[in-house]
């Protein structure tokens, strides 16, 4: 079995985006070798719109990811069979920041690569990587410029990054 279509499989049998987010983590560690514990995972509504939207942000020297709850529902909604490899690319591109890639270039470039690694050329998580925009309108609601309010609530997701806590630690 080639590691492209064991990661494929395994895609599609996750079951949440923990699950989604230990495959990330093998893939960097795979291609890579690097990897870092520890995380959560917070969602919440960032706005967006036609125009574009945050996808997800990493905020420097934390130990949190936070994910725009929008597109993963807009997608979930437009074609669901996208929803895993769309949650994929964005948890790993957020998880290459973790890793201390603040370099948005670099970090584009390197989730590329870790993509045509891991799932080839022809998976929606390598076109993902390789180019995005095209994907917004399955992403985004048609409202043009709609943002949220100045303040947003953060859900964290439990059970998130499971592979890295204690099994004492609840």
């Amino acid at each position: 079995m080639s590691s492209e279509s064991s990661f494929s499989e395994k895609l599609e049998r996750a079951r949440d985006l923990a699950d989604v987010f230990e495959l990330v983590k093998s893939a960097v560690s795979t291609c890579t070798g690097r990897c870092r514990g520890g995380l959560m995972l917070g969602l919440a509504n960032l706005g967006g719109g036609l125009d574009g939207f945050v996808g997800a942000f990493h905020p420097v020297a934390t130990n949190i990811i936070v994910v725009n709850s929008l597109p993963l529902a807009r997608i979930r909604e437009t074609e669901p069979e996208l929803f895993k490899p769309y949650a994929f690319h964005i948890l790993l591109h957020e998880y290459v920041h973790t890793l201390g890639s603040i370099d948005e270039a670099e970090v584009k470039a390197l989730v590329v690569k870790i993509s045509l690694q891991a799932f080839g050329a022809d998976h929606p998580v390598t076109d993902f990587a390789r180019n995005l925009d095209k994907y917004i309108p399955k992403l985004v609601y048609p409202v043009f410029g709609w943002m949220p309010n100045e303040e947003y609530e953060v859900s964290l997701v439990r059970g998130f990054d499971r592979s890295s806590a204690s099994p004492y630690i609840r």
